[in-house]
């Protein structure tokens, strides 16, 4: 899965560059002319939001979990294919994670990730896009914080030793351009994979659900 995961960004980096240097075949004048010169085009951009993440498990039905707030923010592409069509890959630093109440106090564990979007991107109307594909994440460290009201702790970890450390999961959302430059989006991310391959009691076989809220900038 790691090769794969460098693989992925690899190609979305050669990619962006290749696109980037290819001069693409611009539509007929007709009454939307401007919309399909604008999509023709190849953009490359920032974007930044924020996420609302739990997990979930169909196996542990009498555990629950409340979510949490993170960041997301990272690079974007937009790779024009046939209109309205679009390859959207991204690479993305990511806060997942989630809370529980237990009989000790607060637990909270926090996840940094890197996450490589692999999407399809449909211009189902002039301002309005839906984004669907698979997405690789990478592991990169976990923090966990316990608080039981008096005292509170937290310790870092940089390797995952429970599970795996890389995940294949899945992306569906929508965004709106704001106008040629800015967009606003929303989405919901889910692991496909389980955080423990092992799923024992001491690490259930959680699966990472994120609801992502956020602007994207193009810088061309």
């Amino acid at each position: 899965m790691k090769k794969i995961f460098l693989s992925a960004i690899c190609l979305l980096l050669v990619a962006g560059s290749v696109s980037a240097q290819r001069r693409y075949a611009r539509a007929p004048r007709n009454n939307n002319s401007r919309s399909y010169t604008d999509f023709y085009g190849p953009k490359i951009g920032l974007k930044i939001g924020a996420s609302v993440a739990n997990q979930t498990s169909s196996g542990y039905n009498n555990y629950s979990t409340g979510s949490i707030l993170g960041l997301n923010a990272g690079l974007t592409l937009d790779l024009p294919i046939i209109y309205p069509l679009s390859f959207a890959p991204e690479v993305l630093y990511s806060q997942k994670g989630y809370e529980a109440t237990t009989v000790n106090g607060i637990y909270t564990e926090r996840t940094h990730y890197i996450d490589v979007p692999l999407l399809a991107k449909i211009k189902v109307a002039p301002t309005f896009n839906v984004v669907v594909g698979p997405q690789l994440s990478y592991l990169v460290s976990t923090t966990n914080t316990y608080d039981d009201g008096f005292v509170t702790s937290t310790e870092h970890y940089y390797e995952d030793n429970a599970g795996h450390k890389s995940y294949l999961g899945g992306v569906v959302g929508i965004s709106f351009d704001i106008n040629r430059s800015v967009d606003v989006h929303a989405r919901y991310t889910i692991d496909l994979q389980k955080t423990d391959y092992r799923g024992n009691t001491y690490a259930p076989n959680y699966r990472n659900q994120v609801w992502q809220f956020g602007l994207g900038f193009k810088l061309n």
